[in-house]
């Protein structure tokens, strides 16, 4: 009995000083300080990836316009040995990138599928981003017919800014040079073909918008191809033929349509209307696994959801008519395909 007292009466005194040991480290000036010195480093333990020997794919951005809190919109990068591209650039998916402690410095060029906002407005962060980071050469931004007015209006919009981080850090630190970004309108076929990475532009359908690309990766004897926003096609589908990973925008019909019928019944009529709209102009989840099928596809994931499932039920119906080795990508993903190899290494964030 008395060891039990005894034992009780340690732990309370653990306890006690615990608490105050831990009311020390949180609420006085010394404490913070030598807290903060041995934690933010934990922050950085990780070095960023800067080359890979095969293609490694990060999903930046998994939503799409629709609301899905915790997500960014449309972004893919695409690490080719020492090089970095980007496909779509939405809201949000430098902030992804810059949060899993990737690096944009290798940053060569965005490639955009098409205009719609969700897949350009993160555009001025991936360049500022870039240009802090390191990048050594104006970045391109290359896409359809088009683009030249969306780069135009950016920099413009921007100007001021890039002038007061020069003055700011050093020119030295930033060069002006850098700052600016620079359009190059791209027609279908090689759009990129550098240190033996080739990439392949392809028409998507994505009615009224057009043009509108999606793009296919070769390097190293692995591929990938992200397809923009697009219905399902054959272009699509002979452009995915053999591809190590696919990338496709997906809608799941029954999510929506039960979104309209809720939106009409509470008298919001505005976006039940965007609700039917919307499927006319999206891959429906339910056509991709014949997609995958019958291109040979080895890896089938869908990114671009619409909508971003946000509960256990709206996901097994996103998948209820697909393979079951289909993925749903997410912000922060990885895929990583070596070189000279038939491995997918998937990594989950």
């Amino acid at each position: 009995m008395r060891w039990i007292k005894a034992s009780v009466a340690l732990v309370a005194v653990l306890a006690v000083l615990a608490a105050a040991g831990f009311w020390v480290l949180t609420h006085t000036r010394n404490g913070q300080d030598w807290l903060l010195a041995r934690t933010i480093p934990l922050l950085f333990a990780n070095q960023p990836v800067l080359s890979f020997d095969g293609l490694r794919v990060f999903v930046c951005g998994s939503a799409s316009p629709l609301v899905a809190p915790g997500h960014a919109q449309s972004c893919v990068a695409v690490l080719a040995g020492r090089d970095l591209y980007v496909v779509d650039a939405g809201a949000g998916a430098s902030r992804t990138f810059q949060f899993a402690g990737e690096s944009l410095a290798p940053l060569r060029a965005i490639l955009l599928t098409h205009f719609h906002s969700d897949h350009v407005t993160g555009i001025p962060d991936m360049n500022l981003a870039s240009w802090v980071g390191g990048r050594a050469q104006p970045l391109t931004v290359m896409g359809p017919t088009g683009v030249e007015q969306v780069v135009a209006g950016f920099n413009e919009a921007l100007g001021q800014d890039y002038g007061y981080r020069a003055a700011h850090h050093g020119v030295e630190f930033l060069p002006p040079g850098f700052a600016s970004m620079v359009a190059q309108p791209v027609d279908l076929g090689v759009v990129i073909e550098q240190a033996g990475l080739v990439v392949t532009a392809f028409l998507a359908d994505h009615s009224p918008v057009a043009p509108a690309f999606g793009y296919r990766f070769d390097f190293r004897g692995r591929s990938v191809v992200v397809s923009g926003d697009t219905i399902v096609t054959d272009v699509v589908r002979r452009a995915a033929q053999d591809a190590d990973l696919l990338l496709h925008d997906a809608l799941s019909l029954p999510i929506v349509q039960a979104l309209e019928t809720a939106l009409t019944s509470a008298g919001r009529s505005r976006p039940a209307k965007i609700m039917a709209d919307i499927p006319s102009y999206h891959a429906h989840a339910a056509e991709l696994g014949a997609l995958a099928e019958s291109a040979g596809v080895r890896q089938l994931a869908l990114y671009h959801l619409v909508p971003v499932p946000r509960n256990y039920l709206m996901r097994q119906v996103f998948l209820r008519d697909l393979p079951a080795d289909t993925v749903l990508a997410a912000d922060g993903m990885v895929f990583e395909l070596p070189a000279d190899s038939t491995a997918i290494v998937i990594h989950e964030p």
